[in-house]
């Protein structure tokens, strides 16, 4: 793999993003950190998310700040994502770095 790819090429994720397939994503996920510097998730248009998909991509979030490598997702949550960003009360309680990241967006006071 050249360097460039590496560093860049994005993650992409299966359609279900659940709690069925939480391990694999884990994996996954963890791999790519043994394996790179800039983690860049995809997540699929339509995809199906719940609670364990946010809870994981938070604690990866964590996991890549302790570990000073550059986690992010290639596209603003969305749909089911942000469905699930919504219900479970993070959006109003985002602060600008969590705005940025789910939602690419500069927060400004």
């Amino acid at each position: 793999m050249d360097t460039q790819k590496q560093y860049y090429e994005s993650i992409n994720l299966p359609d279900v993003l659940s709690i069925r397939n939480v391990s694999e994503l884990y994996s996954k996920l963890n791999d790519e950190f043994h394996n790179r510097d800039t983690i860049i998730i995809s997540i699929p248009d339509g995809a199906e998310a719940d609670l364990s998909f946010i809870q994981l991509i938070e604690s990866s979030r964590r996991q890549a700040k302790i570990e000073g490598k550059t986690f992010e997702l290639s596209l603003p949550a969305s749909g089911s994502v942000l469905k699930v960003l919504e219900r479970a009360g993070f959006i109003e309680s985002f602060d600008r770095e969590d705005a940025k990241f789910w939602l690419h967006k500069e927060v400004t006071l």
